[in-house]
């Protein structure tokens, strides 16, 4: 018997297909090399294609000329001006980490997450299956921001938080655009990425950076370079001796082309803000949230 599938579920799954077969690390570390190249007539070009393209607004970089970047990715991860990105000043609030937009935020519930509309996945699976991480978020709060590639690249404490452990999980690099997200399962679970875990005055939090096709790197400002990395195991950094103390709104570390970032809290410590809801614009600094007393 021959099915006849709907064109949007045959064009979905040959991109899958499509992306399952590509040499997806190779492809994001030879991205990695071109980005980092210095030579002048090829930075220049890609950055100012960059900013055409994607309609980036300079002015809000502490380097406004396109030329004082030493690569490409130096002007992808760039800072940005402090008066910018103000940081939201009340004792309680919980703020973005990131420029982005709301793929889904909201509870978790009986170990689910909402991936996108009628797909859910694993709280347990996202935290590289460590039992004891997931039950600190058991019934908690989630958010996931997906970082657009004219947004700015750099991710930042929501709170005041000590770190406790990093673990990195290796895994695929799919695409994860609003697309993708909303037909691939378990995309999140699927993809490396390398999971912050805090204590914070509103408890256990998670602060996770989702990889991506083409994501050149994660770095983090305790650690450096995180990916792209040769380890097939799932590895842990813990900091019971040496701690790292992180501000609200002090930088946590940053993606080299782009991804997903999720946010996880405990049960009854934390409420989002009203006005966060899906497909919102939101820029890091920005109120999305409280710590409950």
């Amino acid at each position: 018997m021959v099915h006849a599938y709907p064109a949007p579920l045959r064009g979905n799954f040959l991109r899958t297909l499509f992306q399952s077969l590509l040499p997806q690390h190779g492809l994001s570390r030879f991205a990695g090399w071109i980005a980092r190249c210095q030579q002048p007539w090829v930075k220049n070009r890609l950055i100012k294609n960059f900013i055409r393209d994607y309609q980036v607004d300079m002015s809000l970089a502490v380097k406004e000329n396109p030329h004082d970047y030493r690569h490409f990715n130096d002007f992808f991860t760039r800072s940005l001006k402090p008066e910018k990105r103000p940081i939201a000043s009340e004792a309680e609030a919980i703020v973005s980490p990131v420029d982005g937009c709301v793929s889904q935020c909201g509870d978790i519930q009986e170990g689910q997450f909402i991936q996108a509309k009628g797909m859910t996945y694993s709280l347990e699976a996202l935290l590289g299956g460590c039992k004891q991480s997931a039950r600190h978020f058991q019934q908690g709060k989630f958010a996931t921001f997906y970082l657009a590639p004219k947004d700015y690249h750099r991710v930042h404490s929501p709170c005041d938080g000590k770190l406790r452990e990093m673990i990195y999980v290796p895994g695929r690099l799919f695409s994860v655009d609003p697309q993708a997200t909303a037909h691939l399962p378990g995309l999140f679970v699927r993809n490396e990425r390398v999971i912050n875990l805090f204590t914070t005055p509103a408890g256990p939090m998670a602060v996770i950076l989702i990889g991506a096709m083409l994501v050149a790197s994660i770095r983090t400002v305790w650690e450096g370079l995180i990916t792209p990395s040769t380890a097939s195991t799932i590895r842990h950094w813990h900091y019971t001796e040496h701690a790292v103390f992180l501000a609200e709104g002090a930088e946590l570390g940053q993606f080299e082309l782009g991804s997903t970032v999720i946010l996880l809290f405990s049960a009854d410590r934390i409420a989002w803000s009203n006005t966060l809801v899906i497909e919102q614009q939101v820029q890091f600094g920005q109120r999305i949230g409280d710590i409950l007393p």
